[in-house]
């Protein structure tokens, strides 16, 4: 019962962070599901009172092992050692027009995180997203915080960066 109501309250955020990483629904289930295996053998050492971090460093754990034996090519703008070591609710006012444009933006800033780096995509989720500090952060990913500060400097730069390229060809794209 302690497993249920401590750790699965976590299990969108798990599901979330594992997504993003792999890059595929039905990959992400099946490593949220081996997490909560591993989160369910190892319960017994879990000592703290947020459970959160420590489910998410365990989905990590699982999504860059996954990675490893799958698609091994996608850790490659890591060093071995960093390898080792929505949308909210708008008002009743949103016309369909408004809706397609935020649906065609959400698309594209869906493309460029996930196109970003695995290291870097990670901690823009988890700092974005997830809305974690960076020293769950730097706990989950095992790395210091001012590497997650860099990390996430350099995520954000790189995904303005794509953006701001994807703005400019659709004007261009416009233009013709």
């Amino acid at each position: 019962m302690r497993f249920e109501t401590t750790v699965l309250p976590h299990i969108g955020a798990a599901y979330n962070l594992a997504r993003w990483i792999v890059r595929d629904a039905n990959d992400a289930e099946d490593v949220l599901q081996e997490s909560l295996l591993r989160a369910l053998r190892f319960f017994g050492g879990f000592r703290g009172h947020d459970a959160r971090p420590w489910l998410l460093a365990i989905v990590r754990n699982a999504c860059y092992a996954w990675l490893k034996s799958r698609r091994p090519d996608e850790l490659h703008d890591l060093s071995p050692e960093e390898i080792d070591a929505s949308a909210s609710a708008e008002g009743p006012d949103l016309n369909p027009e408004s809706l397609v444009i935020r649906q065609a933006e959400a698309a594209l800033l869906n493309e460029a995180i996930g196109a970003l780096p695995v290291a870097f995509r990670e901690t823009l989720i988890l700092r974005e997203l997830e809305d974690l500090s960076y020293r769950e952060i730097a706990n989950i990913t095992d790395v210091p915080i001012g590497t997650v500060m860099s990390r996430l400097a350099r995520a954000r730069r790189l995904l303005m960066q794509s953006l701001v390229a994807i703005s400019r060809a659709a004007e261009d794209e416009g233009r013709r």
